[in-house]
């Protein structure tokens, strides 16, 4: 049944902290019709799941406008779109980004140099002005960097105000206020402060740096947040601008937009003629390019490296893979995992609590602070002010899942979501199934062996004719022998796939129709067809790690095909990397117990943790067992006929190459097939899941410390108190900081095996 719902993702304006998210968050899961909400900070992004007969896209902006934030306009979509629109849309989004971080640094440099200026002049010898002296000069110039270069805070403010809420802006813009209003105060009314003993000495040097401190911190980390996007537009990068036409008249280049499917172009395709070894490995992560030819997949911005031919495009604009990908990644990107709900509920409150803290201490040191009292206080207030930091918080998480998912998808691990990225750190079992996961999945007839009277051609022509109805890669390599013995030509009626067994239907002749089963050995079972007379081929067939189809005409045994299907070369290490790291390795399939053993020994993975004879229900039940252990178990399948077993685990794997892959079948997707893939995703997550750690802890422990020591937690003891400019300039790089550690991420090695010291311990 199609979900009824849809999703929409929506630019937004004047985000600046955590607590932001969790506003605009809230006001969207309130809109009638919203199913799911969430806003991510690092792209700016909420991504809506909604019921478009209850909701549309203005009550989305609406909601987000009631919270107090302004919706992006962004070009709309056309039908058929190439994949340059997504380049040009982001390309538009950079364009503003960039007049906005040059804004921000030109106002970050002028509030520094008035800042400095204000500094010498208030702290050189002052032979000739005095405090009040300095401060008229200094007035104006502090005065226009408070409403110029501040006035984004304070229109952040006002408009969090007018809903009710309070954000980092507002932080800044009541601590910066304090410090402007006060100087301006005791520069034109010095006389009550010289009566009451106070030095009418402003804090002009403090708004101003305090200014430009965050300033030049935001222009960092945009900086910074926008190395995290560099994989998206590397992919967006691969696509070709322009396409060359073939046809019966000359060679002609068009734009890629204005190719169709049945152009000969280089988009998602199937060769015609020529052959030639393709280059994919920015979008599967496998160095060694492929050799193609007529019948075969290609995907569009793969390079070609050798040879030439013609080609048939099958998939244009944003239906083509690279556009599915970059679609892909970038809705993981802008998806939560769990581990952010902490940060989020603290976000909610952080805010208030903080200008309660603030008071609070400005409360305290009038009445207990050192004299002259009122200075110290406020100063004391400034500092809490403007040193609390909830932007690292709503970074925190963000920021690590943009870049471990972008280097995902630059090795060819496709991970669908935030929540599957932190999944996969705790995976404890795998289990894989065999074919085209662990074996190539490009299966060969090997043998035919009829049981008499029966001949070969005629188990090969009722076998080729039933199989022409199946998907699976067994009866494609049965219908390809058989075609190319002129066989398989027959006409059938009634053809039902059995899942987890294999296929009947009813055979025309001229002596009527024939009933026919073709598969495993529990079908025949299940169908009361006794398998004697075959027993040597079986067993020979099975000892050599072959499949066995029986073939039976009528109810009885007619014959069997063997066919084999080579393991993949990198399996074994694949099975050997899991193990290593204390994961445990499972194969369940649908061969016979001898063929899968066999198999088994060849990569690597026990007799007792192989499942044979396995239908998709048993592979489900499989999974349930392992769970049932305490195991965190991740299905390795082709995404779709693993259904139920992927459904059942704890994280899908779609395993497969190239534009045939199931993208949005699994929680991940191994675009280039290498089993390793599975290793270097888990890798990956506890990597990325590492990072996120890391950043909690450090923008935790930075508020849950520096908080208390500029509320003046020390100077009692010690007689330390953090000054308006160094509170600045920590909250300033504490956000740096997260997005800084975050981009270590993009160092991972996709081919590195998977680190021990991280596995989860398996259960017993």
């Amino acid at each position: 049944m199609n979900d009824p719902s849809s999703e929409l993702t929506l630019p937004i304006e004047g985000m600046t902290c955590a607590s932001c998210v969790n506003r605009i968050e809230r006001f969207l899961r309130k809109t009638p019709g919203v199913e799911l909400a969430s806003v991510n900070l690092a792209t700016e992004t909420a991504t809506v799941r909604y019921r478009p007969e209850i909701a549309d896209r203005a009550a989305l902006v609406g909601a987000i406008e009631s919270a107090g934030y302004d919706v992006r306009t962004t070009p709309t979509d056309e039908p058929g779109a190439a994949i340059r629109t997504i380049a040009e849309e982001l390309t538009a989004a950079d364009g503003d980004r960039a007049r906005e971080a040059r804004t921000t640094l030109l106002q970050a440099a002028a509030s520094l140099a008035v800042a400095a200026v204000i500094m010498v002049l208030m702290y050189a010898p002052q032979a000739t002005l005095s405090i009040t002296a300095i401060d008229r000069i200094v007035l104006l110039p502090a005065t226009i960097i408070q409403f110029w270069a501040g006035g984004r805070f304070y229109r952040a403010a006002w408009r969090a105000a007018r809903h009710g809420a309070a954000n980092m802006d507002s932080l800044v813009a009541v601590g910066t206020t304090a410090a402007w209003a006060y100087s301006a105060i005791v520069t034109f009314w010095p006389g009550p402060f010289v009566s009451a003993g106070i030095e009418p000495a402003g804090y002009f040097d403090s708004s101003t740096i305090i200014i430009g401190l965050v300033l030049l911190g935001r222009w960092l980390e945009a900086r910074a947040k926008g190395r995290t996007t560099g994989a998206i537009r590397r992919l967006i990068g691969l696509s070709p601008a322009t396409a060359r036409i073939v046809g019966d008249g000359p060679d002609r280049e068009v734009a890629l937009e204005d190719v169709r499917p049945g152009d000969t172009v280089p988009v998602d395709g199937v060769v015609v003629e020529g052959a030639s070894a393709i280059d994919a490995s920015m979008l599967t992560g496998e160095p060694i390019p492929v050799d193609v030819g007529p019948d075969d997949t290609v995907i569009g911005a793969s390079r070609n490296t050798t040879g030439t031919f013609v080609m048939r495009a099958t998939r244009v604009g944003r239906d083509t893979a690279l556009a599915r990908i970059v679609d892909l990644v970038g809705r993981a990107q802008g998806s939560k995992a769990p581990i952010q709900r902490l940060a989020d509920r603290i976000a909610e409150v952080f805010v208030p609590v903080v200008l309660v803290a603030a008071t609070v201490t400005l409360a305290i040191w009038l009445v207990a602070g050192p004299e002259p009292r009122l200075p110290f206080a406020l100063t004391a207030f400034i500092s809490v002010l403007v040193i609390a930091c909830p932007c690292a918080m709503g970074l925190a998480t963000p920021t690590a899942i943009m870049v471990g998912t972008g280097r995902g998808a630059e090795a060819g691990i496709l991970i669908r979501s935030g929540e599957a990225l932190e999944t996969a750190h705790r995976v404890g079992a795998v289990v894989f199934d065999k074919t085209g996961t662990l074996t190539a999945g490009r299966p060969s007839v090997l043998d035919v062996t009829p049981l008499a009277p029966r001949t070969m051609e005629e188990i090969l022509d009722v076998a080729g004719a039933l199989e022409r109805g199946s998907e699976h890669p067994l009866g494609s390599a049965i219908v390809t022998r058989a075609r190319e013995a002129g066989l398989g030509r027959g006409e059938v009626t009634g053809f039902r796939a059995i899942a987890g067994g294999g296929v009947e239907g009813d055979l025309a002749s001229e002596a009527g129709a024939r009933a026919v089963l073709i598969g495993n050995r529990r079908l025949m079972d299940d169908h009361g067809v006794e398998l004697v007379g075959l027993a040597d081929a079986d067993a020979t067939a099975e000892a050599g790690g072959r499949t066995v189809a029986w073939v039976a005409i009528d109810g009885k045994l007619a014959g069997l095909i063997a066919l084999g299907d080579p393991v993949k070369p990198a399996t074994a290490a694949a099975v050997r990397a899991l193990t290593e790291a204390g994961i445990q390795v499972w194969l369940v399939t649908g061969d016979g117990r001898t063929t899968a053993e066999v198999i088994g020994r060849q990569v690597g993975i026990p007799a007792d943790r192989i499942e044979a004879e396995a239908r998709p229900a048993d592979k489900a039940a499989t999974i349930e067992r392992l769970q049932q252990r305490g195991l965190v178990v991740a299905m390795v399948g082709d995404g779709i006929n693993d259904a139920p077993a992927i459904a059942q685990s704890d994280l899908g794997i779609a395993i497969g190459s190239g534009a045939d892959v199931a993208i949005e079948a699994a929680d991940v997707t191994l675009v280039g097939g290498d089993p390793r893939a599975v290793a270097a995703a888990i890798e990956l997550s506890r990597a990325t899941m590492t990072v996120i750690r890391q950043n909690l802890v450090w923008a935790f422990g930075y508020n849950i410390v520096l908080i208390p020591i500029a509320m003046g937690v020390l100077y009692p003891a010690f007689g330390i108190a953090l000054s308006p400019a160094l509170a600045a300039g920590a909250m300033a790089l504490s956000s740096v900081s997260v997005v800084l550690n975050s981009l270590r991420l993009r160092g991972f090695d996709a081919r590195r095996p998977v680190h021990s010291g991280d596995a989860p311990a398996p259960a017993a």
